[in-house]
């Protein structure tokens, strides 16, 4: 064996090949250590739809914009809102402005223009002495003004048929574009600002079973109605034949089936979803569900009560905004005569005792218990049959073909009791 110095731990040749270990003089302070990279965090994930309802889409490389136009009304109404003002502006301005040159040329084509000062000579239009005065007459035409210091003449069949179609189309104008404005300010997604959604949704049970929650409400005093909601979990899933589906969408059931997706929203409401075997949530537990890189879009339709108008609101809830074993707070309190909504405890909620198993586990659990109950207690039933079996005899066969039926408890369970 290599011998190895007292009071060390190393053998001798590793000691001897290493540099001997001597001070260093000081020098002052040691500069600072810059920070290594930080690791790798977690990018959050991209929201599908935003918490205003904003859809976070945008539409690319779209090779037919002239669809666009085939739907023009819709494509103005969508716009924004200083380019539908601009659009509003410059549809008025160079319709007088195209409708002012054609006067113009009627003038010069016939002379008018020559003849200003002779009173033989009877214009198209008079007291249209250059392109200004025809601008002002188209102007006037088109806005049915008359102001009466121009004047169309009977002498003129040209500027009658130009009266007539500058009459007809500036109607046409007037009617798409009065009629795009008024769609533009009532549009019923401004109605869907004063739909709110709660800031978290929670899990936690109701009725014994694990339900995924959140809460709507209306601010205005008018209603919605024919108010229905609903969910959707977004989340990419793989296919078994390899397929890869971004954003897959999966309905979560909140009462379709028992028609409490339909609301009487007068108050604010808590909106449940029960994960059962149907819910894509069965088999997830809360660490699993932490895991998990999911979006609930939550989307409430409606008809606006004031104009009839269908209107709809949406919002959306990530992992981290999904708060395990909460329930949200109570925000309807009883006054003098009324019920009266406190919206400065709408977001609030506390803590719950909650599993923190997924609902499948938490119902098999419940099926074991249930049936440790059901073999662990006599029914009246099981002590009528053995007062039956003692009176025949501890070996008879009635008792016998009775336990063989399971209508006896087996002696483990009785042990247990």
């Amino acid at each position: 064996m290599d011998a190895t110095p007292q009071g060390s731990l190393l053998p001798a040749p590793l000691l001897s090949t290493r540099c001997p270990l001597r001070p260093r003089p000081w020098r002052g302070p040691a500069p600072p250590r810059s920070p290594g990279p930080e690791p790798p965090r977690r990018r959050g994930r991209q929201r599908y739809v935003e918490k205003d309802g904003r859809c976070n889409v945008q539409q690319g490389n779209v090779r037919e914009p002239g669809r666009y136009l085939t739907d023009l009304f819709t494509t103005l109404a969508d716009l924004q809102w200083r380019l539908s003002l601009l659009f509003f502006v410059l549809a008025y301005a160079l319709t007088w402005l195209f409708f002012g040159a054609i006067w113009w040329l009627v003038a010069y084509g016939r002379g008018d223009l020559e003849h200003l000062g002779d009173a033989a000579w009877t214009p198209c239009v008079n007291n249209l002495n250059g392109f200004v005065a025809a601008f002002l007459f188209s102007i006037e035409t088109e806005t049915t003004i008359g102001y009466g210091h121009r004047v169309i003449t009977d002498q003129c069949p040209e500027g009658i048929a130009l009266l007539l179609l500058q009459a007809i189309l500036g109607s046409m104008v007037n009617a798409f574009m009065v009629g795009c404005m008024f769609v533009k300010i009532s549009q019923p997604n401004k109605r869907a600002a004063t739909l709110v959604f709660s800031s978290h949704a929670v899990v936690s049970l109701r009725d014994g079973r694990l339900c995924l929650m959140f809460r709507v409400g209306d601010l205005r005093s008018s209603h919605i109605v024919e108010a229905s909601i609903r969910a959707k979990l977004i989340r990419s899933r793989q296919t078994l034949e390899g397929e890869f589906i971004p954003l897959h969408q999966t309905d979560l059931s909140v009462g379709f089936d028992t028609g409490d997706d339909r609301l009487f929203l007068v108050s604010p409401l808590v909106i449940s979803h029960e994960i059962d075997a149907a819910s894509p949530f069965w088999e997830a537990s809360r660490r699993a569900l932490e895991r998990d890189d999911f979006e609930i879009v939550v989307i409430l339709e409606g008809m606006v009560e004031a104009t009839g108008m269908t209107c709809q609101a949406r919002s959306s809830y990530l992992v981290d905004e999904v708060l395990w074993g909460h329930r949200f707070t109570s925000v309807l309190t009883l006054e003098d005569g009324f019920y009266e909504v406190d919206y400065a405890s709408f977001h609030q909620t506390f803590e719950v005792p909650t599993p923190s198993c997924s609902a499948r586990e938490l119902a098999e659990a419940a099926a074991r218990l249930d049936a440790h109950l059901y073999w662990s207690i006599p029914s009246r039933l099981d002590e009528k049959v053995e007062e039956e079996g003692a009176g025949e005899g501890a070996g008879g066969e009635a008792g016998a073909d009775k336990e063989q039926n399971g209508c006896l408890p087996p002696p483990e369970s009785e042990s247990k009791v």
